[in-house]
């Protein structure tokens, strides 16, 4: 089985001036997460598609979804944790209740706020993990790389040709990525920037699959004004 996570469940506290989520302000003609969720619907690859929401608007994605997709039993809407990691957690443990799922079960997890990932992205992704067991979308860091571990001096410039900036989906084999979850600690669940560190820490490979420089987090009130003009330019092509 494959199953698609659309991770929404922060609040977007660096978008400024709103207290509405940024997945759910308007790209376009609708919302930055209806975007999203259409690129995993087209893809027939997916067994279910589980879009994780703030708890407080869970019957608002619910809504969304009806208005756009209308009955669809294959997207069900989750409640997200309180940190990404946490959130994670709640989409395997419900794929785990409620699926029959095996060592080569799949779930292919992104952002609900890059509206732009691609099918060739996607795509990859569903492959790499069924062959590595693991992956994570990335492009090749383009700014030179500056490390401050006290954010007042330069403590190094790294070779920036091994570099790259990390995007999503991240995809995994279920069963482990659950494994190597449950075997975090404490210390280790702190540092948690995304689901390929706990690969990392683990000492377990990831596999780099080709990501694209349109494939944009909006993440700040410039990223929304950059998709409108990305979503425009699609739209003419």
């Amino acid at each position: 089985m494959i199953f698609a996570a659309i991770l929404a469940g922060g609040i977007g506290s660096r978008m400024g001036g709103t207290d509405t989520p940024k997945q759910f302000l308007t790209l376009g003609d609708k919302p930055v997460i209806i975007h999203t969720i259409e690129k995993f619907v087209i893809n027939s690859k997916f067994d279910k598609i589980l879009v994780l929401s703030p708890q407080s608007f869970v019957n608002h994605t619910k809504n969304l979804i009806k208005e756009y997709f209308g009955e669809n039993d294959n997207i069900i809407v989750l409640k997200g944790g309180d940190t990404r990691n946490d959130t994670l957690i709640n989409s395997i443990e419900y794929i785990k209740e409620n699926f029959e799922i095996d060592d080569d079960t799949v779930i292919v997890t992104h952002d609900s706020v890059r509206p732009f990932v691609t099918h060739r992205i996607i795509e990859d992704n569903i492959n790499a993990a069924k062959e590595f067991g693991a992956c994570d979308t990335v492009v090749p860091a383009t700014d030179t790389i500056v490390e401050s571990v006290d954010s007042k001096i330069i403590s190094d410039i790294p070779i920036r040709d091994n570099f790259y900036q990390g995007q999503t989906p991240q995809s995994f084999k279920i069963n482990k990525l659950s494994e190597l979850i449950n075997s975090l600690s404490d210390e280790e669940t702190n540092i948690l920037t995304d689901a390929c560190k706990i690969f990392v820490l683990k000492g377990e490979d990831v596999h780099l699959v080709k990501g694209e420089i349109t494939n944009i987090k909006i993440t700040y009130p410039y990223d929304l004004k950059l998709a409108n003009t990305i979503l425009k330019e699609t739209n003419h092509d």
